[in-house]
């Protein structure tokens, strides 16, 4: 069953990590069978409290067990180590429905 990643960037201090860290995280997301669904520099906040995140993606892997296996893999914790560097994030794993 096809799996989805939510990505948030909820604090950014030094945004050109990211020329770095794309790429990278590009190729290891495509090592792994992923896709980017959707990738915005800001969300729209429909319902809720507090501030929406300062940037999104959502993508798709083949299973739940593909996009652990990438979140893991030597390759994208080495873009992590990048990203880290710059922002913090939260990432959510959730599978698609039937």
């Amino acid at each position: 069953m096809v799996a989805y990643v939510i990505a948030e960037r909820l604090e950014q201090w030094d945004p050109g990590v990211f020329a770095a860290y794309g790429p990278i995280a590009k190729a290891s997301i495509e090592k792994f069978g992923g896709r980017y669904l959707a990738k915005a520099p800001e969300a729209l906040m429909l319902e809720g409290d507090g501030d929406p995140p300062l940037a999104m993606a959502v993508l798709e892997f083949p299973s739940a067990e593909q996009a652990r296996a990438w979140f893991a893999s030597d390759d994208y914790q080495a873009a992590a180590r990048i990203r880290r560097g710059g922002a913090r994030n939260r990432f959510l794993l959730i599978e698609g429905a039937d």
